[in-house]
């Protein structure tokens, strides 16, 4: 791709029968660090945009948001997701918002709202925020409905899962006073999904599939050597609380584009469909350096909770 070397972690909607791939794309010239500091030199990343109508070949439709050095300096690892709010659907996307280093500010969730013109999305540049706690290193963002219409955002400060409720869209967005300092008070009450005995972090994934059973959460685990997979829970969709989780991974770094890249051994899972056959269709980055595509029947994913 012209002007970027990675491209790996994308977003995923279904629209109007095609696939839309939103990945992070890192510009070329970025450099591995020789010294202490960050993993990186000049690494500075945009949300690319891709679409495809079987889901296995895609074309590159542009550039959907570019960082710049007076905002955000990356748009990292964006997820998309349709959302009620005031009876109105929306097409929100999230992503880590990482601020000029001059700000001191640590990683948080942006936001932005998407539309579909001619067939490809485009950004409404009015409606750019950046939700969650202030000051808090916060990522991993995913938002979905309950069943009574709340919004439910998932977002992970680390090591954990966490959710939090809100009214509306705009209640997120601009939440009652108080809110966050609440939350954080009382974070241990908000933990959905902790690392398994050995692991050191868990991030929301993909935003929740609708299932008969309730719904399903593919997110990612990183171990205690570093590896990244691909873990699953059943979500109870009146409350977002986890029902049950699969003990083993769904996925794990295995094909030589997965165990090597930029980051060694990674499968990071940001995208989910469900086709009209019961297929799941999942789209991760993988070692920070490509985009991976995978299926899983929803039947024997249910059945495997039982």
């Amino acid at each position: 791709m012209p002007g970027y070397e990675s491209i790996f972690n994308p977003g995923l909607l279904h629209h109007n029968g095609v696939f839309h791939l939103f990945a992070r794309g890192v510009r070329r010239g970025y450099r591995r660090n020789p010294g202490p500091g960050p993993r990186f030199l000049d690494y500075a990343s945009d949300v690319l945009q891709f679409r495809s109508s079987e889901g296995l070949d895609y074309e590159f439709c542009g550039v959907l948001a570019e960082a710049a050095t007076d905002g955000a300096r990356s748009y990292e690892d964006p997820r998309v997701q349709r959302v009620r709010s005031d009876g109105v659907e929306h097409v929100v996307m999230t992503y880590t918002y990482l601020s000029g280093t001059a700000t001191e500010q640590p990683w948080r969730i942006g936001l932005h709202r998407l539309a579909a013109v001619d067939g490809v999305f485009e950004v409404n540049r009015t409606s750019g925020s950046v939700i969650g706690p202030p000051g808090v290193p916060n990522k991993n963002a995913v938002i979905f409905n309950l069943a009574d219409g709340r919004v439910a955002l998932m977002h992970r400060v680390h090591p954990d899962i966490q959710l939090a409720v809100f009214g509306s869209l705009e209640e997120l967005v601009s939440p009652p006073e108080g809110y966050w300092q609440g939350h954080l008070a009382h974070l241990d009450r908000h933990v959905i999904v902790r690392p398994s005995p050995g692991s050191s972090a868990v991030g929301a994934g993909a935003p929740p599939v609708q299932t008969q059973a309730g719904f399903l959460l593919f997110y990612h685990e990183r171990d205690g050597a570093g590896v990244y997979s691909l873990r699953v829970a059943l979500v109870d969709p009146a409350t977002g609380r986890v029902l049950a989780e699969l003990p083993k991974p769904l996925l794990e770094p295995e094909l030589s584009w997965e165990v090597e890249g930029d980051v060694p051994n990674v499968v990071f899972v940001q995208g989910a469909h469900r086709l009209p056959d019961g297929t799941i269709y999942l789209t991760y980055g993988a070692a920070d350096r490509a985009v991976g595509a995978a299926t899983v029947d929803e039947a024997a994913l249910i059945a495997a909770f039982c």
